[in-house]
């Protein structure tokens, strides 16, 4: 059933009161089929709403994902196929995989999101990505109402990038994504400095993907404020990746320069690093800002605007650009 005239203000975690002219619960294909025959444009697919920053009213369709469904489909001796509803929780998810022993996505814990939009960002944390544990996703088309099938190949993974953002934009509702996890065996990702520290202060030798799934929540917990009580929508710039020759100059330039070494001369700088450089952490403008804890986080203090935060976003681009001659891009889809 479609609602007119709707708030979106619990569907955001930026916690922005704009609202939808149009507005409607999928959860099940049939639904979907026939909210699409009344063919009101533009439509906007809204998963937990926290990769999005919503800058005016939608004066079009928002249609929310409730596909829900979690269930093991395959097991074999090392491994099982989970296929999870795309309008499950992706926290919970992570969460319930570990109630059953299955590893592979506890470096991703306490990501905000539904399932169904982790693929079209392909999301990843502390040395893990979706396409690592990524089988194939169901998702109804548009244009003929018909459920089509993407394997990995046909999604074209890159750096919180997907071909859902690209070539396909708009043109599909994920409605379930299929995950291959560990039963046994499991390939323990403690590489990242901060999780190494968390479980060297626990006394923790060897690891289980219980702790740590434990330490990613305590480290995110510890930098990133919760939307509950301050609006935001996360890492709000991707981190730039940039080649040898604009690197080593910077580096001539910026001693201190913070940096992770890639494959093919690329080298990748900290977003929240140059920001907190550029003099941006913990600074406030009128009702938004970054946040004192992480500079990549920029927050709703209680009744910007979307457009404000936008403004601040392209202000502390400018200035970031203007020092460092990097331009930030957002991974928020900013509408």
């Amino acid at each position: 059933m479609i609602k007119k005239n709707v708030s979106l203000l619990p569907y955001n975690t930026f916690g922005l009161d704009v609202k939808a002219s149009h507005f409607a619960s999928i959860k099940t294909p049939s639904d979907f089929r026939q909210i699409i025959k009344t063919a009101i444009q533009p439509i906007l697919i809204l998963g937990g709403g926290s990769n999005m920053l919503l800058t005016k009213n939608w004066k079009g369709l928002v249609l929310k994902n409730d596909f829900k469904g979690i269930e093991i489909i395959e097991k074999t001796a090392n491994h099982a196929i989970v296929a999870v509803g795309g309008g499950e929780n992706w926290h919970e998810f992570v969460l319930w995989s570990l109630s059953q022993n299955l590893g592979g996505i506890e470096n991703l814990s306490l990501i905000p999101g539904t399932v169904g939009a982790s693929p079209i960002q392909n999301i990843g944390a502390y040395g893990v990505e979706l396409k690592d544990v990524f089988v194939k996703l169901e998702a109804l088309r548009f244009e003929t109402g018909r459920k089509n099938t993407f394997h990995k190949k046909d999604c074209k993974f890159g750096y919180r990038d997907s071909v859902f953002k690209k070539q396909l934009k708009g043109q599909f509702f994920i409605s379930k994504v299929f995950f291959k996890l560990t039963n046994r065996n499991h390939k323990i990702k403690n590489s990242y400095g901060a999780i190494k520290e968390v479980l060297t202060q626990k006394g923790i030798t060897k690891p289980t993907i219980q702790d740590i799934s434990k330490a990613v929540i305590e480290i995110r917990s510890s930098k990133l404020p919760d939307p509950k009580e301050l609006g935001n929508s996360g890492s709000f710039f991707k981190n730039p990746e940039i080649g040898k020759v604009q690197f080593e100059a910077l580096q001539k330039k910026f001693p201190n320069l913070v940096f992770y070494e890639l494959p093919n001369d690329q080298y990748k700088i900290p977003a929240g690093w140059l920001i907190d450089q550029a003099g941006w952490k913990g600074k406030r403008i009128g009702n938004t800002g970054c946040h004192a804890k992480q500079a990549l986080v920029l927050v709703n203090y209680g009744g910007a605007t979307g457009a404000e935060v936008w403004e601040h976003a392209k202000t502390v681009q400018q200035s970031v650009k203007d020092i460092y001659g990097i331009e930030l891009t957002p991974e928020v889809n900013v509408l």
